[in-house]
């Protein structure tokens, strides 16, 4: 498998990074990246990363980081659709849950999905998220204990 590591958006990448696109029955349960980064733009405790196989953009992540509370919430993740099953996904869930450690008061990490077909839900549950019963409008949330 090629090397994943999470890198900022910038000048150079942010190109590639946009193209990046889910499958179509996706869609509905993840926004595209434009949105993703427009709206990072304007959020003040937000960290936004590609995800990379080797030199190879393949995804996007965005952390709401809300360190006054501290609450932190995986508000965007994607892989894109021709890089999809090849662990990529779990590669940078397990260095996005690297970083969120070193955060203050970091001992649970958030995500919310919409239930579905091609809900995100399954592969949340295999990195070690439960339901937390809790739902936002039509979202569920999960949680992962850190």
């Amino acid at each position: 498998m090629a090397h994943v590591s999470l890198r900022e958006v910038v000048e150079s990448n942010v190109r590639p990074v946009m193209d990046l696109a889910v499958r179509a029955d996706q869609r509905r349960y993840v926004a595209d990246n434009a949105r993703t980064i427009a709206e990072h733009a304007y959020a003040d405790e937000a960290w936004l990363r590609s995800i990379y196989a080797d030199e190879v953009p393949v995804g996007l992540l965005l952390l709401s980081e809300r360190r006054s509370l501290p609450r932190y919430y995986l508000w965007r993740f994607m892989i894109d659709a021709r890089h999809q099953g090849c662990g990529y996904g779990r590669a940078a869930m397990g260095l996005l849950v690297e970083y969120v450690r070193t955060l203050p008061n970091a001992f649970e990490l958030f995500v919310s999905y919409l239930p579905g077909d091609a809900s995100p839900y399954g592969f949340y549950t295999k990195i070690g998220f439960v339901d937390t019963g809790r739902e936002h409008g039509v979202e569920r949330e999960m949680l992962l204990r850190l």
